[in-house]
């Protein structure tokens, strides 16, 4: 008999008889099921449906006929809510008639028990059942992960690849100064090693919860290099476009807790939103101290910002908030903003948005400074003075 301590499922018991009730609960709970009871349909349904109830179980064990809201009754409520269809439901019954057995798997019942009940057999049907919902689960939490995995690469990839069309676009239509032309043969070179730098990063990690610190709890972004970078590899596109992306304040910023490779994916999506949003608008990134050892990374433009209406869906995945904009590529996925906050949290930060008085938005990305690991040899006065000397 397979041993169901091994299985660690969540069962509801619904029978009128509280007799039965405790005979399957004691039964099951010493094999390793959590179990809860309720002693008729309304009841069950009540936990089952209620606000802040407890999470829908693996399993309902069902009496059939029950006086009020007997098991069919309340098969018909489960029909009607989403949530709950996918619950097997076993049906328990002193009923051996063909029509009525017939008319509970009609109902959606996955099995029946008829009473009284080997205990051996009961457990055996709520092992198996058990077991098969679990691997359900099981694998259509792969199947998300796997698809969450491949919507992160191609939102991800986005950004190089745009870079990339934009620099032979300019190359390919002539009239550009010689002396520009290394640029965008370097803007080419370094966008192509980010997408398949991007492609390595997701194959090593798998996951996309390692992406904050990419398993790295020492991970250190020198925010000058990053900025620096986001200049070399965006100016020019904002040039072309009539505008300037204009850095303050980024010297003398100590190194902040995050993967460098990170920090600059989630600048660029909020770099290219500005692209996208506010055209003709110039890009400022200014830096400033927050609290005691965090920092402030602010991205602002004068274009129309969001409308308070829509700032509470601002960072919900796959919601565009603005359509038919010029420049669009007609295969956003509405997943920058989502992915930039869940990347900068996980790695111990915040982001959020604000509108600006005379209008424009504001993206502020909080960063607290990173770990630094003290040479043994060095005192602590001595670092102390080399860091305020750095």
């Amino acid at each position: 008999m397979p041993n169901a301590s091994n299985i660690q499922g969540h069962i509801l018991v619904v029978d009128d008889q509280p007799a039965n009730l405790r005979v399957v609960s004691a039964l099951l709970s010493r094999n390793g099921f959590c179990v809860r009871t309720a002693e008729g349909g309304e009841q069950a349904l009540e936990m089952l449906t209620a606000p802040g109830a407890e999470p829908i179980p693996d399993l309902m064990l069902l009496d059939m006929l029950m006086p009020g809201m007997d098991g069919f009754a309340l098969m018909a409520q489960i029909k009607q809510r989403p949530e709950l269809l996918r619950l097997p439901v076993v049906f328990l019954t002193i009923a051996q008639d063909r029509d009525l057995l017939l008319r509970a798997f009609d109902s959606g019942a996955v099995d029946y028990v008829t009473k009284p009940f080997m205990p051996e057999e009961l457990l055996a049907r709520v092992n198996a059942h058990v077991g098969l919902k679990m691997a359900r689960d099981r694998l259509e939490r792969v199947a998300r992960e796997r698809q969450e995995l491949v919507n992160l690469v191609a939102h991800d990839l986005k950004n190089p690849l745009s870079s990339v069309f934009f620099a032979t676009e300019m190359l390919l239509g002539g009239g550009i100064a010689a002396e520009r032309v290394p640029r965008y043969l370097q803007i080419v070179r370094e966008s192509t090693e980010d997408a398949l730098g991007y492609i390595r990063r997701y194959l090593e990690t798998q996951s996309a919860q390692s992406r904050g610190r990419n398993g790295d709890e020492h991970a250190a972004a020198s925010l000058p290099q990053v900025l620096g970078w986001l200049d070399s590899r965006y100016s020019l596109q904002i040039e072309d476009r009539g505008s300037a992306l204009r850095i303050a304040n980024a010297d003398n910023v100590p190194p902040l807790a995050i993967d460098p490779l990170v920090l600059r994916q989630v600048c660029e999506n909020l770099i290219s939103n500005a692209l996208k949003y506010a055209p003709g608008s110039d890009i400022d990134i200014l830096v400033q101290g927050a609290g005691p050892g965090y920092w402030q990374l602010r991205v602002e433009d004068r274009g129309p910002g969001i409308p308070a209406t829509k700032q509470g869906s601002l960072f919900k995945p796959f919601v565009r908030l603005h359509d038919n904009v010029d420049g669009d590529d007609g295969v956003s996925s509405g997943l920058g903003l989502s992915l930039a906050r869940q990347i900068i949290v996980s790695a111990g930060g915040q982001l959020w948005y604000e509108g600006r008085e005379q209008g424009g938005a504001r993206f502020i990305i909080e960063l607290p400074e990173a770990l630094v690991l003290q040479d043994p040899d060095v005192d602590d006065d001595e670092a102390l003075d080399a860091r305020a000397g750095s």
